[in-house]
């Protein structure tokens, strides 16, 4: 009898790619839905349809990799200027990627956390993401924030407007503030800033993003739109980050001299 074919291993990285050079914590400025469309002669809604069908490729992909933290930044404080129709239509995708999504979420042990403001967004909105947070409560593999009606500046003040709060219940003293207790009032409090930041359409700038947490982050930016960014892209990210030398701030030592 012949023997059995071998089974792949799900788990192996691509070639580049080593467990020791992942990044923990990625994080991606999904640019380019609307430019996608308009090349193409289409509303720019549907851009961003399309767009939302890369998320799940990419979700179990980065999962599958061993990265620990997704968040994507898929709606700031400031899209709220766009067109009425397209806020709407963005908002309606919102909730129905989030009630179609929820099941193959906690089938891939995979958590959903909102990054952002919950005052400003749509009663359907709130009502998936609560479901969708309560019911990938528990899960542990990998944790995916959705940067929704977020501001990097209103972050800060936010934060800053509860520290001060204390401060003035005398639950907390001036002096006491530091880095962690600053960070506990984030948004993102309890994960780790982002190792690497991914931001696609060749845009050069963080758009008021993670201001506080991208201090020492790794970015690459491709000219690659986000609805044509998949797995491949990801990976050539990876391996870019991968050569880096993160020092945070540190001199590298110099190297010992031959004898």
């Amino acid at each position: 009898m012949p023997s059995a074919a071998p089974v792949a291993d799900l788990r192996a990285l691509p070639a580049g790619l080593t467990r020791e050079r992942m990044p923990q914590h990625v994080a991606i400025i999904m640019d380019g839905n609307g430019r996608w469309a308009q090349q193409r002669m289409r509303p720019r809604i549907w851009g961003h349809r399309q767009g939302a069908r890369r998320v799940r490729p990419l979700v179990l992909e980065a999962d599958r990799l061993g990265i620990r933290y997704l968040t994507l930044y898929s709606f700031s404080v400031e899209n709220w200027k766009r067109p009425a129709a397209e806020v709407a239509g963005l908002m309606g995708l919102y909730a129905r990627y989030l009630r179609a999504e929820r099941i193959e979420l906690h089938r891939n042990d995979v958590r959903l956390r909102l990054v952002g403001k919950r005052d400003g967004l749509p009663d359907r909105v709130l009502k998936e993401l609560d479901e969708t947070e309560r019911v990938t409560a528990n899960n542990r593999g990998l944790t995916l924030c959705l940067a929704i009606n977020y501001g990097g500046r209103d972050e800060i003040i936010n934060a800053c407007r509860k520290l001060a709060q204390q401060a003035r219940a005398g639950l907390l003293s001036p002096e006491s503030i530091n880095d962690a207790a600053f960070e506990s009032e984030l948004y993102t409090a309890g994960i780790p800033d982002p190792d690497l930041l991914i931001r696609t359409a060749g845009e050069q700038r963080i758009s008021n993003f993670l201001l506080w947490q991208l201090s020492y982050t790794e970015i690459f930016v491709t000219d690659v739109l986000w609805p044509e960014f998949g797995a491949e892209q990801l990976h050539v990210a990876l391996r870019d980050y991968a050569r880096r030398e993160r020092r945070f701030g540190a001199v590298r030592p110099p190297t010992p001299s031959a004898r």
